[in-house]
């Protein structure tokens, strides 16, 4: 494909020196890969200017730049009002516009995106279509896994992902929508078939600044006719400002609101959540959710709502939501055999951390045993709010290390320390989060329950850019088998 037709139409274009039939066979946004007929995108960055790059780019196969100022460089140059917009656009057109080959539907929300993708996926399918992910526990294409390492990737990586699905026959694509991805353009002329609302919480104050800005992100993707249709969580405190920006069919859902689509009758157990599943007061279906929590009953509603959209029956509804078992890193009991439980959530808000927390509460037999921490160069404001949280709600606190990336991890613990002393909790500081699960193991009793917060489903532990291996189930089984072989010997 020709330097023409990757920008024909394109809105950003402002002019194309040189040879606009310039054949592109790479799409890039990292100077240092290798490539033959590459196009690097020069993207001003917070911290970096790409634009700098562009020599390494041409020195390792690039043949073309994608600009926002023209470059003293001898090649052509597509000059563009915005180097993000253009990089989506292109990365869609490269593909052969795959999104317009499937229906499109979005989650965001602070929290709930992962498990409404996954009850969401498990409805589609139950209605016979098949189904993809794109989320922050990867991408998935029916039943097989793709690469991805982030919750909405950047554009060339996640049109080819969706070139992949549709070629592979996907129908419905289930998408976690961040804020970042918004605010960055990453999704520019995409258009959703539907996009739920979840909720509005404290997170990501270290890019956003303030949770106006935050907000405004989200809202993003009710606007400029990106959604055709839209479902609207109207319990949460937002939902009036995002309703007043829809312009699209609008579903609203919730449990103590006046809603289109509603719970009603919930019951919630350790093993789950019962609740009766109620459409205008016209139709009704008892659901009976393997996922326990109130939180699971929102997520629920977000991905009921959304399949009605789809046009898809309260009876394959209620039978998809029924066959999800569990989603991985979300209030999921790990297999112990032991006399307490284990619990691995990657509630990393403190909203999350309040839910997780509350949900345990009303099903823990015995002491409530809190093991967690805060990533390094993320908002540090909500780090003694969790503090407060988990000295308020669990029995026990063991502060830990949860990926401090570039911070001094016992700064990070004091910070929280500094909102659980005024609890009077009980609490210690393990720094090492392999010793603080141990100890957390060692003290629990018949009864008590612990929650592994912060990681779920990641396998690592961020520690000054390395990536060091951490996969809490892996050192959950670990450390029952030392622990086992310790106690024989003994």
């Amino acid at each position: 494909m020709n330097l023409a037709q990757l920008t024909e139409g394109m809105p950003e274009l402002i002019a194309i020196t040189q040879d606009a039939q310039t054949q592109i066979d790479v799409l890039t946004a990292d100077s240092r890969a290798k490539c033959h007929n590459g196009l690097f995108f020069c993207i001003r960055g917070g911290r970096v200017d790409a634009h700098e790059f562009a020599p390494q780019a041409i020195a390792n196969g690039c043949c073309a730049l994608v600009v926002e100022r023209r470059l003293e460089l001898d090649c052509p140059q597509v000059v563009v009002s915005d180097v993000r917009a253009a990089m989506t656009r292109m990365a869609s057109t490269f593909n052969g516009h795959p999104e317009r080959r499937m229906k499109l539907i979005g989650i965001t929300g602070t929290k709930g995106k992962t498990t409404t993708t996954y009850l969401l996926r498990s409805v589609i399918e139950a209605a016979g279509m098949r189904c993809g992910i794109i989320g922050t526990t990867g991408c998935i294409a029916g039943q097989t896994k793709l690469p991805s390492h982030l919750t909405t990737p950047d554009p060339i990586e996640m049109f080819e992902i969706l070139r992949i699905m549709a070629d592979a026959g996907v129908e419905v694509v289930c998408m976690e929508v961040s804020a970042h991805a918004l605010y960055l353009r990453k999704l520019v002329g995409v258009v959703f078939e539907a996009a739920a609302y979840t909720n509005l919480s404290q997170d990501h104050l270290d890019f956003f600044g303030t949770m106006e800005h935050y907000f405004a992100a989200k809202r993003m993707l009710f606007a400029d006719n990106m959604v055709r249709n839209a479902a609207v969580n109207v319990d949460e405190e937002t939902a009036q400002a995002v309703c007043e920006g829809i312009s699209c069919p609008l579903l609203t859902y919730g449990i103590s609101s006046e809603a289109d689509l509603f719970a009603r009758d919930i019951e919630i157990t350790e093993s789950g959540v019962s609740f009766t599943l109620n459409l205008r007061n016209l139709h009704t279906e008892r659901i009976h959710l393997l996922l326990t929590g109130m939180f699971n009953v929102y997520n629920a509603l977000a991905a009921a709502a959304c399949a009605l959209i789809l046009g898809v029956s309260l009876e394959d509804i209620r039978k998809g939501l029924e066959a999800v078992v569990s989603v991985p890193g979300r209030v999921e009991m790990l297999d112990t055999r032991t006399p307490y439980r284990m619990i691995l959530d990657y509630s990393h808000s403190p909203d999350a951390l309040e839910n997780i927390l509350r949900t345990v509460r009303e099903f823990c037999r015995g002491h409530l045993i809190l093991v967690f921490g805060c990533g390094g160069d993320r908002d540090k404001g909500k780090r003694p709010m969790m503090g407060e949280i988990a000295g308020r709600l669990a029995d026990f606190v063991i502060l830990t290390s949860d990926n401090p990336r570039y911070e001094d991890p016992m700064a990070i613990l004091a910070a929280i320390e500094r909102g659980i002393k005024p609890t009077g909790a009980r609490y210690e500081i393990i720094e090492n989060r392999r010793m603080a699960i141990r100890q957390a193991m060692e003290i629990a009793v018949g009864g008590d329950i612990i929650v592994l917060a912060g990681k779920g489903h990641e396998t690592y532990q961020d520690i000054a850019g390395v990536k060091h291996p951490f996969d809490e189930k892996v050192v959950v089984a670990e450390l029952l088998d030392e622990i086992a072989a310790e106690q024989h010997k003994e």
